[in-house]
């Protein structure tokens, strides 16, 4: 692992951190407490909790409901409970699942923690969203993804550390244009509805030293992101709203979420 992973607080850490988990460095803790000390639980712990819960909905809902099978989880993460793998397995036999994070902490942590059935048909690699080829031509995702097949491609709670600089409308499209008619992209991501200015400016701060800024955008450039993609019911909604496993099931609004499919 570089010193720089080190030295800098990483948000896959302070998310893991968020999540009650250990795999993190004091760095992170640091830098985490310093968010929760300025924006409080919300912000922090209880949307990653609500964003943690829309990833385990949305693959059991890909893989029960429609029948998908191949999973790229990119900005995945540290392990943590309910990770894609898991849930998917209880709906589709032998599920193939891919998951992208740019913090090596993410590969060394989690391939540890796989069985060696589970290696069979999952894999972690080390590579930024930002270069979709190094994720779409990886030997890895060539092994096991079958783009001639659908495959659902996730991007929970990753576009918001993405400038507008960095072009994610073309980040997009270069997976849009891997995947078969049938397929899938969920996604959800920070917005500005819902979310107080001062509160905003607080988060952005916050993460001015990590290894990547955030990112707020409104609903209408959350949507755009789709383009390409027919939202599924019950379309962009407040994270903690998409298919509740409860009707009244409380939502920070905080972020939004939702699926889209390929035509």
């Amino acid at each position: 692992m570089s010193t720089e992973s080190v030295e800098r607080p990483s948000p896959a850490r302070m998310y893991d951190y968020f999540l009650h988990g250990t795999n993190n460095y004091p760095v992170d803790r640091v830098a985490a407490e310093a968010v929760i000390g300025r924006v409080g639980q919300t912000l922090t712990r209880d949307v990653v909790w609500e964003n943690r819960r829309f990833l385990g909905r949305v693959v059991r809902y890909l893989a029960a409901e429609c029948g998908i099978r191949q999973f790229i989880d990119v900005g995945a993460g540290l392990p943590s409970q309910e990770n894609t793998h898991q849930v998917a397995q209880r709906a589709v036999t032998a599920p193939r699942v891919i998951y992208v994070d740019n913090d090596p902490a993410v590969a060394e942590h989690g391939t540890r923690l796989l069985t060696e059935q589970e290696r069979a048909n999952t894999a972690i690699l080390t590579a930024d969203l930002r270069d979709p080829a190094a994720i779409l031509d990886h030997p890895d995702t060539k092994a096991l993804i079958d783009f001639s097949e659908p495959v659902a491609v996730l991007f929970v709670a990753v576009f918001h550390f993405v400038r507008d600089s960095e072009d994610p409308a073309s980040i997009l499209r270069a997976f849009r244009d891997r995947m078969a008619p049938g397929s899938y992209l969920a996604l959800s991501h920070l917005a500005v509805e819902g979310s107080p200015a001062e509160e905003r400016a607080l988060m952005e701060e916050s993460y001015r030293n990590a290894t990547a800024p955030m990112v707020y955008r409104s609903t209408a450039a959350i949507r755009s992101l789709f383009d390409g993609f027919v939202l599924v019911p019950p379309g962009l909604v407040p994270t903690g709203r998409w298919r509740p496993d409860e009707a009244d099931a409380p939502s920070t609004e905080r972020m939004y979420a939702g699926v889209g499919r390929k035509p």
